[in-house]
């Protein structure tokens, strides 16, 4: 192989190595940089987390048609994060109508819960 083709070869591995970052659902939402987020980007997320969660099973169907109740950037120990609400006042369990999802600042996911906490 010659010099030309060794570059072009690891020009094309370089590139495929960026793909996995941004594939998938969520996969758009991944932030560089300390910039807050809008409520809108945020939101958006929030969706296509909740619905990946769904994918998973990890998340009841009936939360599909459930849209964002709140978005709002709160104070927590390590700095300033969105919390976003969902509420489904159909839910089934007690205690479980209301569900949170939390994101930094920049607007990456951190964890969902449905204790707000």
């Amino acid at each position: 192989m010659n010099r030309h083709h060794f570059s072009a070869a690891l020009v094309v591995v370089f590139a495929g190595c960026n793909v996995p970052a941004f594939a998938g659902p969520g996969g758009s939402c991944h932030f560089h940089g300390s910039k807050p987020a809008t409520d809108a980007v945020v939101v958006d997320c929030a969706t296509q987390r909740k619905d990946e969660l769904i994918a998973k099973g990890k998340l009841d169907k009936g939360w599909q048609p459930v849209k964002v109740d709140k978005a709002e950037l709160v104070d927590s120990k390590k700095g300033k994060e969105w919390r976003v609400t969902f509420r489904d006042p159909s839910a089934k369990e007690k205690g479980k109508d209301t569900l949170y999802m939390f994101f930094t600042a920049p607007g990456n996911f951190i964890a969902a819960n449905f204790t707000g906490q």
